[in-house]
């Protein structure tokens, strides 16, 4: 049941006002981070992790790795609702 349902006020974060700012501010915190590689000198390890964008994109396909991993794993160990009730 949400909040309101109980009288409460909804709270900050159930707000949609509020969750579209906190998705917004985020855009912006990435975009000036990409921005910001123009102005720094870079000291890679390897010739690849020198090149433009490549901890933004490397970094989003470890996140993409990690979700679809999860999704199956989770068909692999997931148990029956009542499993450890018995």
């Amino acid at each position: 049941m949400s909040s309101d349902q109980h009288g409460e006020r909804p709270r900050w974060l159930d707000r949609p006002e509020t969750v579209t700012l906190i998705v917004h501010s985020l855009w912006v915190i990435c975009a000036a981070l990409v921005v910001a590689e123009f102005f720094y000198h870079k000291h890679p390890y390897f010739r690849f992790d020198g090149s433009f964008g490549f901890y933004a994109i490397f970094g989003f396909a470890a996140y993409c790795f990690i979700v679809l991993s999860a999704k199956r794993l989770r068909r692999l160990i997931k148990r029956e609702e009542g499993y450890y009730d018995e």
